[in-house]
């Protein structure tokens, strides 16, 4: 049983110790991915009876610092472990907006009843993001194509070895500010078409985001390293090699005809809010969308005739990046477009320019947060 949204309130106990505006501004100015993380978290706690009594309860936000936790709690264990990612943009007003957050919300729960955690509330979610950003909004960059990365997490702290659902749950939300997820200025990359490994199966944890698919894939990803590629490619070597999604990102081709494809959500693929959301802007330029099984040697023809004139992968991460070419163990399928192709270009300009105010927001994607 969880309590009702409106009964939680955050309280605040704010760091004693906060980063010096000179040394805050020496991050902002090369924030890199992931590597810096702001002065406050936000928490809100879980816990229940054997019958199900309890629920959510002391939201509060307190200082950045590491988690005291038990060496019997269930995450460590049994990984029961879900999260999401999602970003925070200024405006050139000062105001500061995510994007699509009640998608993330719904991801969240999604991924929570897969990991048999509790559902959070939505409200408590966004409450929780406004909360942190509110105290934690200097840490918001405001150059040319950065924001403040938020990472809200779910993770069991019930101290127990027994195989079950834990009773005691942590939520927290930390926050990082990011520049180009790839580094430097946005041009195609290397991808390693992996034989040896699966990212997800029937009836997995595809379609949940928890560390543990994470986790499994990085094996592929050193194995893409080695090979001088930025990300690995999965298939589905049940499905006629059904391509499926990069180690974190969704894949799009652009056809000749002006299709756009990608593959079908199947159980096995995450439910990308980019991922949706190019969809959505690609019907909005009048062009025709696809989601069904493209497989790699439909990719690798399609390239050679022409008829695949773009591909590009897209996350919350790197927003929307150009392949420049799928490395394999028997050879190369190169990039179709010279550069950053067409419609690659103009769906990552209008994206950006929505989430950062730059275009207007016909969707109501947008939610304020300070």
């Amino acid at each position: 049983m969880t309590q009702n949204a409106s009964e939680l309130s955050f309280s605040q106990r704010l760091n004693e110790n906060p980063k010096s505006s000179a040394d805050r501004d020496a991050i902002l100015a090369n924030p890199g991915f992931g590597d810096y993380f702001t002065d406050h978290t936000a928490v809100v706690d879980f816990k229940v009876d054997a019958q199900g009594e309890g629920g959510w309860h002391n939201a509060r936000i307190e200082p950045y610092g590491p988690i005291l936790m038990d060496p019997a709690a269930a995450v460590l264990h049994y990984g029961q472990e879900i999260f999401e990612g999602m970003k925070a943009y200024r405006h050139a007003d000062g105001s500061i907006w995510t994007f699509r957050a009640d998608a993330n919300a719904a991801r969240l729960n999604t991924s929570a009843r897969r990991l048999a955690l509790p559902e959070l509330p939505p409200e408590t979610f966004l409450e929780s993001l406004r909360q942190l950003v509110s105290v934690d909004q200097d840490w918001v960059p405001s150059g040319d194509g950065e924001a403040l990365y938020l990472r809200p997490f779910m993770i069991a702290t019930e101290a127990f070895l027994g195989v079950r659902p834990a009773r005691e749950v942590s939520y927290r939300v930390i926050a990082s500010p990011a520049g180009n997820y790839f580094g430097g200025e946005l041009k195609p990359v290397s991808i390693w078409l992996t034989t040896t490994y699966a990212r997800a199966g029937a009836g997995g944890t595809g379609e949940a985001k928890c560390g543990g698919n994470y986790a499994a894939s990085l094996i592929a990803q050193m194995e893409a390293e080695a090979n001088g590629c930025k990300q690995v490619l999965f298939l589905d070597p049940f499905n006629d090699n059904a391509v499926e999604e990069l180690g974190g990102m969704n894949v799009f081709f652009v056809f000749k005809d002006g299709t756009l494809v990608t593959p079908e959500l199947n159980g096995h693929i995450l439910h990308g809010i980019t991922r949706s959301s190019v969809l959505q802007l690609a019907v909005d330029r009048g062009m025709s969308v696809q989601e069904r099984k493209i497989t790699i040697d439909e990719w690798r023809s399609g390239v050679a005739s022409g008829d695949i004139t773009e591909v590009f992968a897209c996350g919350t991460a790197a927003v929307i990046t150009p392949i420049g070419e799928l490395k394999t163990a028997e050879g190369t399928i190169a990039s179709p477009a010279q550069g950053i192709g067409e419609v690659t270009a103009a769906i990552r300009e209008q994206l950006l320019g929505i989430q950062t105010g730059a275009v207007e927001d016909l969707h109501g994607w947008l939610t304020r947060l300070a």
